[in-house]
């Protein structure tokens, strides 16, 4: 028998069974013809008739029928198939059923799918609501909720509005119905009389009687017949008319009038208005008319303040110049309510009569009242606008002596900071008393707070921000002397490659020098010692030869760049060159040799010039790993305030794509080594600041006569401006006063002033030999000095122009004009002087004619500022006041007087017409003084020589004459 005929037999007795035909179980022993059974093997036996727990998979793809293997069993055994005709049969049947129950499943497959698509149809098909549309519907919603609250509040105005004016409409009705009554009874009394005087006829003249007897018999008739209620009531009322009789003649008899007022002086009228008398006797008169009740003072103050407010209307229409200080809207309204009021008195006066029992008629009164109310509130409006400018001036005053107090509270030097603190403090009493009775004591503080805050917070705000102490700076640092003097005691930190000049001869050296100084970042030791003087917190800024450094680094990098274009031998040469720069200059960070040190040895190794030479004749010098070593190294020797810089460096570094841009990269890295070179400058320089002050006078003072002996500066230009200065004060003082002579305080500040505050452009041939240092200084307060002179006369007519206080602060707008005028005075933009109107235009609304007057004078004065030269009357008379302020506040000798001008400057530019200019020139003085005290303390020597000589060239001109 064929071993796959009974495979197949297997195959298909192995079927899952049918549930509507049942399976035969067949016996795979097979036999022969001698009737011998074989049985197959154990392991097939084993393998076909293990026992299965599951049924047989019915998809088509497992089914063992359609294997290969079951094809090929099939095929080979069709003879043995053949002769069993049941098994045929039967697996026909079988076969049919498998089919049969296939084709059931693919229907129900076909069915599910069908559902599957009717579903997803219907979901399609059913309507739905987007998000958008929720959310218009959330959007209408709302709006009509909003609406709807908006037309309830409406509603609830309009109602509100229409109560009001149904109120006053029913009270000037009411009014109206009061005065046609009075004006009925009036009328009606008028006629009684009339008719009584119709009535009575005159009896002959021979019949009458002794005059007053009958009078004096009805009297006694009447008097009999009273009661003692009627006969008291009477007497009050006698009593009550014969007071206020004494009343009214006592003030007629002040002769308070407003001819009277106006043809006494201002200080009679004033002396006479604050007599306890006339107060006592005006008291009485408001009383007996009622006015009290207008006053809003009279609860505090029931007897002085409302009459004092009542008695200045005399004052004001009297002598209305001595009063207001300007002639603007609120003062001209105040004018006209005090005349109303003064007019309405007087009439109340005159018809206060004996007819009436010196009681005003209701009309007479009720006018006075009215005109009283109106000029009280007139009053205040005026006081407070005055208040509130006498707050801004004594608030700035304290917040000047503050700043003088903390520029001189550290200065040891003899009393000086004792003689500062005792007027300082002396005078902030004193503004403080003042402005506490002015403003309250809770207010008074709080605008004292907030201005010392803000005074203070500027000053520190030009002091470096952040942590400026380099990382590696060592602690203890030796200072060494610059080479040029090796002699002198002054110590200051050392110019970068200056230990070349040592080694070369004197003009070499000298050579050396100057392009030394060319790349550091220190200025020379006269102009330090200088600066740290005039200013004790003064620091190298980064724009101290910034410009000329980076114009050098790009030329470098530019030839660099052709270097590399062109040759490879050359771009190493340059490639060698700055890493050595770049090491001298790290090396100089890093602090002094030694073991420990291990930021400077892996500098020295990494950066050594061989090294990198050889790499780069090899050509084996890699940019990219420069680069990070750089990136890895720069944030170690920073300061923590350039930390952001550094590391947008550091990630620039990395990455580049050409030789451009690897240049770049290098020009970035030389300027930001620069930087550190900087901040290490200014790191020692605050070591040795306080030593370098003390001993600025004397150094600067041997520096002047080493200059003076070598021939390298005279002190012509010196003598010319003191002579100048000479003749100014001396003409100015014989104007004035011809037996006084100046002094040489005077002299030198009327010489300083000239010099710093003047329209035109300094020139070099101005500024003496002794003040050669401060150009740079000159020059800025000039070109403030013109600045501020231009913003106050555009503030100044635009006040007068809309009738406003030239005392009031426009602080924001001066602010924003400042910052306007730092570009330039538009000399080719004609945009300038339409911003600067509008500046104005945003917080103070005008009119369209008051505009274009403005806005032409603008463009009027602007060139004016830019050439210097004033033509405008206005500019002209505002810079001499300022000009003339600025003397006055330099020119005083002592503290005391320092302090004492100091405290009325603002009152003195408010009055000048520049208010909005206290800190500015403030600190334009502050300047000026320091410049002083540090310029004399240097030169004094030489002031005094050129003194003695212009007083002698003065005798000799005078005998000669």
């Amino acid at each position: 028998m064929d071993p796959s005929q009974s495979l197949q037999e297997v195959d298909l007795t192995d079927l899952p069974p049918n549930d509507d035909i049942p399976e035969e179980a067949e016996d795979l022993t097979v036999s022969d013809d001698t009737g011998h059974e074989y049985a197959p093997p154990a392991r097939i036996a084993a393998r076909f008739y293990r026992p299965s727990a599951s049924r047989r998979k019915s998809s088509a793809a497992s089914s063992r029928r359609n294997s290969l293997t079951s094809n090929h069993s099939q095929l080979s055994n069709s003879s043995y198939r053949a002769a069993c005709k049941s098994n045929h049969v039967a697996q026909y049947l079988r076969r049919a059923s498998i089919i049969e129950s296939r084709k059931a499943r693919l229907a129900a497959r076909e069915a599910h799918a069908e559902q599957v698509r009717l579903r997803a149809a219907l979901a399609k098909s059913a309507p739905r609501g987007s998000n958008s549309e929720e959310r218009a519907l959330a959007a209408q919603q709302a709006r009509e909720k909003h609406l709807a609250l908006v037309a309830s509040t409406c509603a609830e105005e309009v109602r509100r509005a229409k109560k009001k004016a149904e109120e006053m409409r029913e009270k000037r009705a009411a009014d109206e119905e009061r005065y046609r009554v009075e004006m009925e009874e009036k009328h009606a009394e008028v006629e009684r009389r009339r008719m009584e005087y119709k009535r009575t006829t005159r009896r002959p003249r021979t019949a009458s009687t002794p005059p007053g007897a009958d009078v004096k018999k009805s009297v006694i008739d009447a008097t009999s017949k009273l009661d003692e209620d009627a006969a008291a009531r009477l007497i009050q009322i006698a009593w009550k008319t014969q007071r206020r009789k004494r009343m009214l003649d006592a003030f007629n008899g002040l002769g308070l009038s407003i001819d009277q007022v106006h043809d006494t002086s201002f200080e009679d009228v004033s002396s006479k208005l604050l007599d306890e008398n006339v107060l006592a006797i005006t008291t009485r008169v408001l009383e007996l008319y009622n006015l009290y009740q207008n006053d809003e003072s009279a609860s505090a103050t029931p007897t002085l303040t409302p009459t004092r407010n009542f008695l200045t209307a005399y004052l004001i229409l009297g002598h209305p110049a001595q009063v207001f200080n300007k002639d603007g809207a609120q003062e001209s309204d105040l004018i006209t309510k005090a005349k109303d009021l003064v007019l309405s008195f007087e009439t109340a006066l005159s018809k206060s009569t004996i007819e009436n029992r010196y009681t005003p008629p209701p009309t007479p009164l009720e006018s006075l009242h009215l005109t009283h109310t109106a000029y009280l509130t007139a009053f205040n409006d005026w006081k407070a606008q005055d208040a509130s400018t006498l707050i801004s001036m004594m608030v700035g005053s304290f917040v000047n002596l503050d700043s003088i107090w903390q520029s001189v509270k550290d200065d040891t030097d003899g009393e000086v900071n004792s003689d500062y603190r005792d007027g300082i403090r002396d005078n902030q009493i004193t503004i403080y008393s003042k402005l506490r009775r002015l403003a309250g004591r809770d207010r008074a503080d709080a605008l004292i707070r907030k201005a010392i805050r803000e005074s203070r917070r500027s000053i520190m705000r030009k002091k470096p921000a952040g942590d400026v102490r380099p990382r590696v700076a060592p602690e203890n640092v030796a200072i060494h002397p610059e080479p040029n003097d090796p002699s002198a005691p002054l110590t200051v930190a050392p110019d970068i490659g200056s230990h070349i000049a040592t080694a070369l001869p004197e003009s070499e050296a000298d050579q050396s020098r100057a392009i030394t100084r060319l790349f550091s970042v220190m200025p020379d030791n006269r102009t330090l010692t200088h600066e740290l003087a005039i200013n004790k917190d003064y620091r190298v800024g980064s724009d101290s030869g910034a410009n000329t450094r980076d114009e050098i680094y790009r030329k470098v990098c530019d030839k660099m760049l052709e270097a590399f274009r062109k040759d490879e031998k050359d771009a190493a040469v340059w490639t060698a060159s700055v890493a050595e720069n770049i090491r001298a200059k790290l090396l100089h960070l890093v602090g002094k040799p030694s073991p420990s040190n291990t930021t400077r040895n892996m500098i020295t190794e990494i950066l050594d010039p061989e090294l990198i030479g050889r790499q780069c004749a090899q050509g084996s010098f890699s940019y990219q790993t420069f680069f990070s070593f750089m990136a890895g190294l720069l944030p170690k020797l920073c300061a923590p305030f350039r930390d952001e810089e550094v590391k947008v460096l550091c990630q620039d570094m990395q990455h580049y794509g050409n030789v451009e841009e690897m240049i770049e990269k290098v020009f970035k890295l030389l300027h930001m080594i620069d930087l550190f070179s900087l901040d290490y400058s200014n790191f020692l320089l605050t070591a040795v600041a306080p030593k370098l002050i003390q001993e600025a006078p004397g150094y600067e003072q041997r520096m002047f006569a080493k200059d003076l002996d070598e021939g390298v500066i005279t002190l012509q230009k010196t003598k010319r401006w003191w002579k100048n200065a000479n003749v100014n004060v001396v003409t100015e003082i014989d104007r004035r006063d011809p037996t006084s002579s100046p002094t040489v305080q005077k002299i030198y500040a009327r010489g300083l002033v000239d010099l710093a505050i003047a329209s035109t452009h300094l020139k070099d041939t101005e500024v003496p030999e002794t003040l050669q240092l401060d150009i740079k200084r000159l020059t800025q307060i000039r070109a403030d000095a013109v600045r501020i002179t231009i913003i106050g006369s555009i503030l100044l007519t635009a006040k007068n122009i809309l009738k406003r206080d030239v005392r009031s602060q426009w602080k924001p707008e001066a602010t924003q004009m400042w910052e306007v005028l730092k570009a330039g005075y538009g000399k080719e933009d004609d945009t300038v002087p339409i911003n600067m109107c509008s500046i104005i235009e945003r917080a103070r609304p005008m009119p369209p004619n008051v505009k274009s007057s403005v806005q032409s004078y603008i463009a009027r004065i602007l060139p004016q500022g830019d050439t210097g030269r004033f033509i405008d009357p206005v500019v002209k008379v505002l810079f001499q006041r300022l000009k003339t302020h600025i003397f006055n506040r330099i020119s005083a000798s002592s503290s005391g007087e320092r302090v004492r001008v100091a405290t009325t400057a603002g009152e003195g530019l408010a009055s000048n017409g520049l208010p909005e200019f206290i800190s500015q020139v403030g600190e334009m003085v502050d300047t000026l003084n320091k410049l002083s005290d540090v310029d004399r303390r240097a030169h004094g020597v030489w002031y005094e020589q050129v003194a003695k000589e212009c007083e002698a060239m003065g005798s000799e001109d005078e005998e000669a004459a």
